[in-house]
């Protein structure tokens, strides 16, 4: 019978901690679980030995008692891999077995999923050894999370709205608030993997991925934006047309605005997740365009108001 390295098989040294063990299990549960995988035998076996390998180490008494049994295999192959009671064959199975049958202090297979999905080396050691009892009904376990993301344009984040995640063969159509942000991770329950003798399914983990979006910068609910305003505009004042997310917006530019001068529209910024109505703020920064392609009557114009300034331009060659 083939020993089985628990701590090999999800990757971790042996002196792991729990949360580098759980996070280790998570990563490799997800990576062979059958519904990314499906008709994937390969995929299977892994996603099986993976949960193998944590039931047994994410428990601290179960891991003490693994961890002696490693300490021993050695003994065990020795002995032919026969052992017996009492230290016969020079392996002692007493400080592992009880009389009850099942794996001293491991509980037996019945405190597991379905013993069927372990290997031998579980079944005989932890699920009962030299045929003393037997295993009981498995008790129900919860299916694993699952992990799934979604690309989102600026555009679509605000609004929100319905959108389909596909998550191995299944489509599922859900309703996304608007306001979501980027990195921003949801919870639904019981869309993950389906649990195990009537155990409920657990969670699916949606993280969204908001791409970038020339057009404005975005901090929180607040957006800032760059807004070109011709010069005469700027000098004169007049009112100025901006597309905003929420549709077009006139602004009022004031007489000699200077270039680079920030407004604040109130409320046409983003809106805030979770909170209906309420929006954060649009900051825009005016850049004042130059006139280009001047004709001679133009150029004449601006030397005679660069003169009324007391300015010294070149003349027209």
């Amino acid at each position: 019978m083939e020993y089985k390295d628990y701590y090999k098989i999800l990757g971790v040294e042996k002196n792991a901690t729990k949360d580098q063990i759980k996070k280790a299990y998570r990563k490799l549960a997800r990576q062979y679980h059958p519904d990314v995988n499906p008709n994937d035998a390969e995929a299977e076996r892994k996603f099986k030995e993976v949960n193998e390998a944590n039931e047994v180490l994410s428990d601290d008494d179960k891991r003490r008692k693994y961890d002696q049994l490693g300490a021993d295999w050695q003994r065990y192959q020795q002995a032919g891999g026969r052992g017996g009671f009492g230290g016969q064959g020079g392996f002692d199975w007493s400080q592992y077995a009880n009389q009850g049958g099942g794996f001293g202090g491991f509980g037996g297979a019945h405190d597991f999923a379905d013993a069927g999905d372990f290997s031998d080396f579980f079944s005989s050691f932890f699920g009962g050894m030299g045929g003393h009892g037997h295993a009981r009904a498995a008790r129900p376990a919860a299916g694993h999370d699952l992990q799934a993301e979604m690309e989102l344009t600026l555009d679509e984040a605000y609004h929100g709205g319905p959108r389909t995640v596909v998550v191995g063969e299944r489509r599922l159509r859900i309703n996304i608030k608007p306001g979501v942000e980027d990195g921003q991770t949801i919870r639904l329950r019981d869309q993950g993997a389906p649990g195990r003798n009537g155990g409920p399914s657990g969670s699916l983990l949606i993280t969204f991925r908001i791409q970038p979006d020339a057009r404005y910068v975005r901090t929180g609910p607040d957006l800032t934006m760059d807004v070109p305003v011709s010069l005469y505009k700027a000098l004169l004042g007049g009112e100025q047309v901006v597309e905003t997310l929420g549709g077009p917006v006139k602004v009022k530019i004031k007489p000699e605005t200077a270039n680079g001068t920030r407004l604040r529209l109130r409320g046409k910024g983003f809106p805030v997740y979770g909170h209906a109505g309420q929006h954060g703020d649009l900051y825009l920064r005016l850049q004042v365009q130059l006139p280009q392609h001047l004709s001679a009557q133009e150029r004449e114009l601006f030397q005679q108001l660069a003169q009324l300034r007391g300015e010294e331009v070149s003349q027209p060659s």
